[in-house]
C-alpha cells in the first residue's frame, strides 16, 4: 500500500511527483488569486492524489526575499487544490513539503498568507506565524523598484509569514 493519509471512503491521499510545469498548469486552472510562478520556477513540485486524480499541488522555490536566501531556506510559493480535494489536502501538502525539504537538508521553510486568510491549513500542519508583513507600497516591501505588483488582486494587502524549521 502507498504511504499516505486514509480518507473516510477507503481512499488514500498520497503524494505524487509532478513537474513544475504541470503544477503551474494546475495553479493557472484552479487558484483563486495567484497565477503561475515566474518562468514556471521552483525547486520542486508535488501533487496530492486520491488515487483517481490529481486534486492539489504545491510548489517550493527560492525565497522571494533576498534576506532569506541562505541556501537552507526555501519558500512554498503556491499551494492549490480543486473542488474535489478532500478536507485536509492543503495541510497534507504543507506537511509533505516540509518533510521533503528537510530530507534535502533544508533547515527552514517559509510561506505567506493574506491577513484575511484563516491559516487553518498551516496550523493543521504545525506551522507557526513568525511575522506580520505590512501592505506593500510601490518601491517598498513586496516590490523592487520597477517591479510594481499593482496588477495582482492581492496587491496592497497585509500578509503573515509562516515558518517551519529544525
Amino acid at each position: 500500500m502507498l504511504p499516505g493519509v486514509a480518507l473516510n471512503d477507503g481512499l488514500y491521499m498520497i503524494v505524487v511527483p509532478i513537474t513544475l510545469r504541470e503544477a503551474n498548469d494546475f495553479v493557472q486552472n484552479f487558484h483563486r488569486h495567484n497565477g503561475r510562478t515566474s518562468r514556471d520556477g521552483g525547486k520542486f513540485a508535488i501533487g496530492c492524489s486520491t488515487g483517481h486524480e490529481l486534486v492539489g499541488v504545491a510548489i517550493v522555490g527560492n525565497p522571494l526575499s533576498a534576506t532569506f536566501m541562505d541556501g537552507f531556506t526555501a519558500e512554498v510559493l503556491r499551494t492549490c487544490t480543486n473542488d474535489r480535494a478532500p478536507k485536509g489536502a492543503v495541510s497534507f501538502l504543507y506537511s509533505r513539503c516540509w518533510r521533503i525539504w528537510a530530507a534535502m537538508g533544508g533547515r527552514r521553510l517559509i510561506t505567506y498568507t493574506l491577513e484575511t486568510e484563516s491559516g487553518a491549513s498551516l496550523r493543521g500542519a504545525g506551522w507557526k506565524i513568525v511575522a506580520e508583513c505590512p501592505a506593500g507600497q510601490i518601491g517598498k516591501n513586496w516590490n523592487k523598484g520597477a517591479k510594481a505588483r499593482e496588477w495582482q488582486p492581492i496587491y496592497g494587502q497585509q500578509k503573515l509569514r509562516w515558518e517551519m524549521n529544525v
